[in-house]
């Protein structure tokens, strides 16, 4: 098979994100006038390591985009096995004035550089300060880039000065509602290492 993106693809169910996958999911957490926020977004990465800084793209303007143009800052939470079903629950439509947090049955925690909160048990949490936001092509498609400032890893997940996958089980989406939660890892030195 072979289509053109533009024509479109005749399937019942649009094939590109499962076609890019696995995904990390960066569980963005902000604060505004309004309140705390906090959604997952799939189209995430890490994009530069000095100064270290990632990336997540909102397909729309939704509540986390619009308290980062507020406020300048965000924290990506990062997620773990444990944390699947709340995450999952902070994905809803909610209103603005919604506690996603609360919906979710999460506790919070303060950031120490940003004032912002942060998911008290994820795995990790970057503290972030908007660089840029990238109108992207299409309707209502943005990027938004930060610097992260600040770092939270859990301490259970820190094995022989190593962040371990094997405790904090990372969470991937795949496409369509599919997560991939990985159960063995390999590691593969590059040559000359």
């Amino acid at each position: 098979m072979f289509y053109e993106p533009k024509s479109g693809h005749g399937l019942p169910h649009n094939p590109f994100t499962a076609i890019v996958a696995p995904r990390p999911i960066g569980w963005i957490s902000t604060r505004a006038e309004g309140g705390d926020n906090l959604a997952p977004y799939s189209f995430f990465n890490a994009v530069a390591y000095d100064p270290p800084q990632v990336m997540f793209a909102s397909t729309g303007v939704k509540d986390s985009l619009t308290n980062i143009r507020h406020t300048g800052v965000f924290c990506v939470n990062i997620v773990g096995q444990a944390q699947f079903l709340a995450m999952s629950l902070s994905s809803g439509s909610y209103a603005r004035d919604v506690d996603e947090f609360e919906q979710a049955g999460l506790s919070k925690a303060t950031c120490n550089q940003i004032d912002c909160p942060r998911v008290a048990d994820a795995p990790a949490a970057l503290e972030c300060r908007m660089t840029e936001i990238v109108t992207l092509a299409g309707t209502a498609n943005f990027m938004v880039l930060g610097e992260v400032v600040g770092v939270h890893l859990r301490d259970d997940c820190l094995i022989q000065g190593r962040f371990d996958p094997t405790v904090w089980k990372p969470v991937a989406r795949m496409g369509y509602q599919d997560y991939a939660m990985p159960e063995s890892f390999v590691t593969q030195k590059r040559p000359g290492e």
